[in-house]
């Protein structure tokens, strides 16, 4: 298993969720969209220069903040 960070995962790639690395606001604010340690997500979308990143979780499409989705770790 190979763990990195959501924003370099590829399109249409699936990975779990391993840990948020951030502080209790973002680890709740990602709870709150479903995205939490043990979830598995599918990348959808994302752009290179700093965008918006969404994500499957759950049947739902998710837009992350790029920020946000640096400190998200999966595992592949």
């Amino acid at each position: 298993m190979k763990e990195m960070y959501l924003t370099q995962l590829n399109t249409k790639q699936t990975a779990v969720v391993k840990e948020i690395v951030g502080g209790y606001g973002v680890s709740r604010r990602l709870e709150s969209m479903g995205i939490r340690p043990g979830k598995r997500i599918t990348k959808i979308s994302s752009h290179f220069w700093g965008g918006p990143v969404t994500v499957l979780v759950d049947k739902m499409k998710i837009a992350v903040g790029h920020g946000m989705a640096q400190k998200i770790v999966v595992e592949v």
